[in-house]
């Protein structure tokens, strides 16, 4: 048989046939559930205006010099090649973000869920007021002052008095400033600060749970309260796990605000920037914005890949 023969077979009558009955049922589909694309219409609009198209612009925008000064000229690689190669500040960013993300992405996940799992124990009223006093940094404006306050490298900041007062300290540290120190302070403050939205998911998860799973579950040899953890509760819990995994990453390789309220802009030596400061550095300041996109499409590019990552984890626990 020839390759003349063959390839008129793959794109034959029957071929054809397949593939335009297929367009027919893909048309009846859609004027089946037309009011539901027209619905979803509106966000599809925006989402497309106002993320698709400007993730594209800079994508585009990474392979050019562009400074907003000047006219835009097309470079190639070379701003990857700077970003890989060249560019020790980024290999220093880029190791800060790391340690953010895993610190405040899996402990503050694990802490979420752990805290939840605990406070749903409790009766209807103190449940209420410890999901208030733990979703409460999600909600202030402020909380950043009551660190500052905390973390002052005066003899009356809090943590200098009380540790000079019992001899740990001789004189006032520098907190936020000094670079041994100035890392752990912005991961505790941002782990503190980023339990709002996922506590608050897990406890919704927890009160939406089937009560008659863990009555099949004692029938079917279920003794105690790890068991039901592991065998009812997480599988049921599939959606919220995946919620709070997406906004826990998001917010995790986001961090940016709590570093420039408290540390400066930038740190210290770079000492405890993320990729996110470092764009605003170079972008806002330095006027970079080409190489600044170069920055934020890696950035996009790990997070998509951790985040799919995280998804397949979660995913083999659901029990659908």
């Amino acid at each position: 048989m020839s390759i003349a023969d063959t390839g008129s077979k793959t794109t034959g009558p029957g071929v054809k046939r397949a593939a335009s009955e297929k367009m027919r049922q893909t048309l009846r589909q859609v004027k089946q559930n037309k009011m539901s694309y027209v619905l979803v219409a509106p966000y599809m609009l925006f989402f497309i205006i106002f993320m698709v198209i400007p993730v594209c612009i800079s994508i585009g925008l990474s392979f050019t010099n562009f400074n907003m000064l000047k006219v835009t000229e097309f470079v190639g690689l070379s701003n990857y090649k700077r970003l890989f190669l060249e560019d020790k500040v980024f290999v220093t960013v880029l190791k800060n973000t790391l340690v953010f993300a895993v610190f405040t992405g899996p402990v503050g996940y694990l802490l979420s869920f752990g805290l939840a799992w605990l406070i749903n124990e409790f009766g209807r009223g103190m449940r209420t007021l410890l999901t208030f006093l733990f979703y409460a940094p999600a909600l202030s404006s402020n909380l950043y002052f009551m660190w500052t306050y905390i973390f002052s490298g005066d003899a009356y900041g809090i943590a200098n008095q009380m540790l000079m007062s019992i001899g740990v300290l001789q004189e006032p540290m520098q907190w936020l400033t000094d670079t041994r120190t100035m890392m752990g302070v912005l991961i505790l403050i941002q782990l503190w600060a980023s339990l709002g939205t996922a506590f608050l998911s897990f406890i919704a998860g927890f009160q939406s749970l089937d009560r008659s799973l863990f009555e099949a579950g004692a029938i079917d040899g279920i003794r105690n309260r790890w068991q039901e953890l592991f065998y009812i509760t997480i599988p049921s819990m599939a959606p919220q796990l995946m919620f709070s995994a997406v906004m826990q990453i998001g917010a995790s390789f986001g961090v940016s605000e709590v570093i420039r309220y408290l540390a400066g802009f930038p740190t210290t030596q770079y000492s405890a920037d993320t990729i996110v400061t470092y764009i605003a550095d170079v972008g806002t300041t330095r006027f970079e914005m080409g190489y600044a996109t170069t920055l934020a499409v890696f950035l996009f590019v790990l997070m998509i890949i951790t985040n799919t990552v995280i998804s397949r984890l979660i995913g083999r626990f659901s029990t659908d």
